[in-house]
């Protein structure tokens, strides 16, 4: 399955906020919209990715104010990103090799085309097993030639 196929079943809306939007509005949209990141926009192009864990890790532990940090402080900057045409297991192999949770998708113009989650791979990836399982099943009670 591809990241195209992902996004044609949640669909391509993807949530930004702009670099001076204080990481307290940033989580307040994120538990609005039951997302764990959010894009980081400089204008028209992305800047980074904002996310719970780095609440976690830059603000939080850091003894910060959510309400006086602007989420450019704690965005990460480099994004790893994929295309529509991504296979859902290189989309693992790099959230997990990179131990990330969300991977921003992009056309082949290189615009922001979507968002997928490790949720949403995972999801995608047992739905194709079980519809394996169920031809499987199928084929084998429909008496296959010996």
């Amino acid at each position: 399955m591809k990241v195209q196929q992902i996004l044609l079943k949640k669909g391509n809306q993807v949530i930004s906020v702009n670099e001076e939007t204080t990481v307290y509005e940033a989580i307040a949209l994120m538990a609005d919209h039951n997302i764990g990141a959010l894009i980081v926009m400089d204008n028209e192009h992305m800047s980074g990715i904002v996310s719970e864990r780095d609440y976690r890790n830059k603000v939080i532990l850091k003894g910060r104010r959510s309400k006086d940090t602007p989420v450019k402080d704690i965005m990460t900057q480099n994004v790893f990103c994929v295309g529509l045409d991504y296979d859902l297991n290189e989309c693992m192999k790099i959230i997990s090799d990179k131990k990330i949770r969300h991977l921003p998708v992009l056309d082949a113009r290189g615009q922001l085309a979507g968002i997928i989650s490790i949720g949403d791979i995972v999801r995608s990836i047992m739905d194709e097993q079980k519809s394996e399982i169920q031809n499987l099943r199928n084929y084998i009670s429909s008496g296959y030639p010996a």
